[in-house]
């Protein structure tokens, strides 16, 4: 069975789980609880030594930790209910729109938090080494967030999905990161009309609760 190692609330596992819950995949959720740190632990280090969740553990044993590999992993082992494209053009959107999200959405959210939160002292980057927060990525990560949500609801505004006419990555990466920005006190504008109702349809999907 696969396994998969998880904190429960974190955004970046959040992915992977809502990925296996659509694929209607079982596995084994392993919980490694970042508030006291068991990410730093030795025991963890020997499986992901980035000290980061997620990691899913293949029936084959093999390890993958970033949700960029367990996504394509994932994909093309259980082909059933696509959710990287099934053609070329579906495949290269579903990629560009997928990184769009992480690197304005994702990472916006991440810079503010990291760079703000009292328990994120010196942690400002995940991973294993010690880096100090810097108060002004933490500035400029509230207004990306705001550029993000303009720009997500532009493109919610002339498609169903993020990425076309179709569920996949993209909306799985958009929902955890408009979720995440509400640990900055950031939610849609009540003018974001088409983000709010994306959203919703979100809500009912059962791997929003993941």
């Amino acid at each position: 069975m696969l396994r998969l190692y998880d904190f429960d609330g974190a955004p970046s596992p959040r992915r992977a789980k809502m990925f296996l819950v659509e694929k209607g995949l079982e596995f084994e959720n392993i919980q490694i609880d970042l508030r006291k740190g068991e990410q730093m632990h030795e025991t963890y280090r020997r499986i992901n030594p980035n000290c980061t969740v997620p990691a899913l553990i293949t029936e084959g044993g093999d390890v993958l930790t970033e949700n960029c590999e367990i996504a394509i992993f994932l994909d093309n082992r259980y082909p059933d209910k696509p959710l990287l494209g099934t053609t070329p053009l579906e495949k290269a959107r579903i990629a560009k729109w997928n990184f769009r999200v992480e690197l304005d959405g994702l990472s916006a959210v991440g810079d503010t938090l990291r760079n703000t939160s009292p328990n994120m002292k010196d942690r400002a980057v995940a991973g294993p080494r010690n880096v100090r927060q810097i108060p002004e990525l933490a500035e400029r990560g509230m207004q990306r967030i705001g550029w993000f949500f303009e720009d997500l609801n532009g493109w919610l505004s002339e498609r169903p999905y993020v990425a076309g006419n179709s569920y996949s990555m993209a909306d799985i990466t958009a929902t955890v990161a408009v979720d995440f920005a509400k640990w900055v006190k950031v939610k849609p504008l009540q003018s974001h009309t088409a983000i709010l109702e994306w959203h919703e349809r979100m809500r009912q999907r059962p791997s929003y609760s993941a």
